[in-house]
């Protein structure tokens, strides 16, 4: 499975395509046949995930969720509607859709942050991830504790 790390800044071009760092390339499998699928993210960024990863684990997952509870119904519903493939083109760059680069606050021919979190790739505004950072940056030592200190 990927393991997408790192971070990168890169321009995003007047077509909104913004490339996909190459370390973040090479971690892609070959099932994934550099394909991504683009979705809203849970903060105000677009998750990439390889395609290999979507449809054996995301899927799955998704199909498992109580479709009587309206929660689950509207959460599927959210992460369905704003998905879309995203396929790597000869230069290593992936086109975002209008309204996921809007719901980001990406700006056409501006700049978009690459982060790596693991199994998939987020997309963000640069300012909008620096003043994520700087909210987070005091609680990191009591996250670390409580999310990883019971393992």
């Amino acid at each position: 499975m990927a393991s997408f790390t790192g971070h990168a800044e890169h321009s995003i071009d007047s077509k909104g395509r913004v490339p996909v760092p190459a370390r973040m390339r090479r971690a892609l499998r070959p099932e994934a046949q550099e394909t991504f699928m683009a979705t809203r993210g849970i903060e105000r960024c677009i998750y990439l995930y390889p395609m290999d990863h979507w449809t054996t684990v995301i899927e799955p997952q998704l199909d498992s969720l109580n479709q009587f509870q309206p929660e689950a119904r509207h959460f599927v519903r959210m992460l369905g509607m704003w998905a879309e493939e995203v396929t790597l083109d000869g230069q290593g760059r992936i086109a975002l859709s209008k309204e996921l680069a809007d719901f980001a606050g990406l700006q056409p021919t501006g700049k978009a942050q690459i982060s790596g979190a693991f199994r998939r790739i987020e997309v963000w505004d640069p300012d909008t991830f620096r003043a994520y950072l700087n909210e987070q940056q005091d609680q990191y030592e009591d996250l670390a504790q409580r999310v990883m200190g019971g393992l």
